[in-house]
């Protein structure tokens, strides 16, 4: 079974309005014009009928002389034949059969009346009702005709008819004219009403533009500038309305952020504030931790192995200091340095770094020819590669091979690191570069569950510094973190 195409439908309001003005102009077009149709073919119908009961039995009566015209002495009861209208057919039926007929094909009724019918056309004269009504009889050799069959004084049965050509003529005219001009007010309507509908709807098109802007300004943080308001038309018009709550869901939606950008400052002063606050007294815990480690004197045991948890705690919580520190300077938009940094000795040494670290890990590198250089901050980029790679050591077991690929790719550098252990779990990997994220169930069951789960958010922090982006696929038995670092930002050799 074929489908039917269906005609496209149209999208935009404005589209709709006019084409929905439009096709009520046409039903109303249609209607009126069939009413004027059917209107003017009744009346003309019954002028011709009118006609008809004028003309009476005269010219039937006259074919009993066949073909002769009765003069104006024949006889009152026959009356004058020659102001009949051309084309005036008559006929006398005896006995169901046509005995005579003709046709006034001139002004002149002494004119040849001879007329030919078929056999079919003697049957429809035949069925016509002897009752003085007007009927509407098809004959295939005169078109369509209006008659009346009359009984007559010998048993017989006279037909007289005028033709229709001149009423479907008149009605044929008044279509065509009707439907040019409609079709003219059609396309006029549609051009008059597109332009019309596109003013009307103006304050809603710039409701609608307002509305693109927004959704195109970056909402997730920062300090953000809301374009001006839509323009308010009459009140009390649905477009005005529309305006108008528009505008007032825009102020709302200025003083949330407002707040929030409010209270993003506040608690990143207070991370800055308390990570700077902090670090003296984790260093100076740590130092005292390693000074009482140095003592002479004899140390019991238990001592000894607390002042190392300690110690090693201590320069634990400093390090996480120092990444909140870094956090904050990066929220705050602190401009990073911007040099050139050769990223393949970065990989290099931070692989070497590792190795030396995770020996129980089999590390492979995957790097180009020529070296790839882009610009950049060395410490950052550097801290980026140690924290993935100590991702991938902490979090997978002994024995897992971690590949570390370096290439060019569309004028970006693409760094990634893939690992084929275990996978990151499918409701940890949203928000993976979360800031302190830790996964329920380690990729390595060993692990001690060591990290407050900043190294990745650093990641996507110092990436995103310098206008980069960094990704996650993983499954069992593949993960991969992929860095990409902007188009022009890099270069080879």
């Amino acid at each position: 079974m074929r489908s039917v195409r269906r005609l496209p439908r149209p999208r935009t309001l404005r589209a709709r309005l006019t084409v929905g003005l439009v096709v009520l102009l046409a039903v109303s077009c249609a209607a009126v014009g069939l009413a004027a149709v059917v209107e003017l073919n009744g009346f003309l119908t019954q002028r011709l009928d009118e006609q008809l009961t004028q003309v009476g039995t005269r010219f039937p009566e006259s074919l009993e002389h066949h073909g002769r015209m009765p003069d104006d002495h024949d006889g009152d009861e026959h009356g004058d034949t020659r102001r009949l209208a051309t084309g005036t057919f008559g006929a006398r039926l005896l006995n169901g059969e046509v005995t005579n007929m003709g046709l006034i094909r001139s002004g002149d009724p002494s004119a040849d009346l001879s007329v030919d019918l078929t056999a079919r056309d003697r049957k429809r004269l035949a069925a016509v009702p002897a009752d003085g009504r007007p009927h509407t009889v098809d004959l295939s050799a005169l078109d369509d005709y209006r008659v009346v069959a009359t009984p007559g004084r010998d048993k017989d049965v006279l037909i007289v008819g005028l033709p229709l050509e001149p009423v479907q003529a008149a009605v044929h005219r008044l279509e065509l004219v009707a439907g040019i001009v409609f079709g003219l007010a059609l396309v006029a309507t549609g051009v008059a009403g597109a332009g019309w509908v596109r003013w009307s709807l103006r304050p809603l098109s710039r409701v609608a533009a307002t509305a693109t802007r927004v959704s195109e300004l970056p909402l997730a943080s920062g300090e953000v500038a809301l374009p001006p308001r839509a323009p308010e038309p009459d009140s009390r018009s649905e477009v005005g309305r529309v305006s108008a709550a528009f505008n007032r869901m825009l102020g709302h939606v200025e003083d949330a952020l407002t707040k929030r950008h409010a209270s993003e400052e506040r608690l990143r002063r207070f991370a800055a504030d308390a990570s700077h606050e902090l670090r003296t007294p984790v260093a100076s815990v740590r130092g005292h931790a390693e000074l009482a480690l140095l003592h002479p004197g004899p140390v019991p045991p238990e001592v000894t192995r607390a002042l190392e948890r300690i110690a090693a705690e201590s320069s634990r919580m400093g390090d996480m200091v120092d990444d909140l520190l870094l956090l904050a300077r990066l929220d705050a938009g602190r401009p990073l340095e911007r040099r050139p940094v050769d990223l393949t000795h970065l990989v290099l040494d931070a692989v070497t770094d590792a190795r030396a670290a995770g020996p129980e890990h089999r590390w492979t590198l995957d790097l180009p020819e020529e070296p790839v250089t882009v610009t950049g901050d060395t410490h950052r980029l550097q801290q980026v590669l140690a924290n993935l790679l100590a991702n991938a050591r902490l979090h997978t077991p002994v024995g897992t091979k971690v590949t570390v690929t370096l290439e060019t790719e569309d004028g970006s550098a693409r760094l990634s690191v893939h690992d084929d252990g275990p996978g990151v779990p499918e409701d940890v990997q949203p928000g993976v570069f979360e800031r302190f994220t830790r996964a329920e169930h380690r990729r390595r069951q060993d692990a001690s569950g060591g990290g407050a789960g900043l190294g990745l958010s650093i990641v996507a922090a110092v990436v995103e510094a310098h206008g980069g982006s960094v990704g996650l696929e993983s499954g069992p038995g593949a993960t991969t973190f992929t860095v990409r670092l902007p188009s022009g930002e890099v270069s080879n050799g």
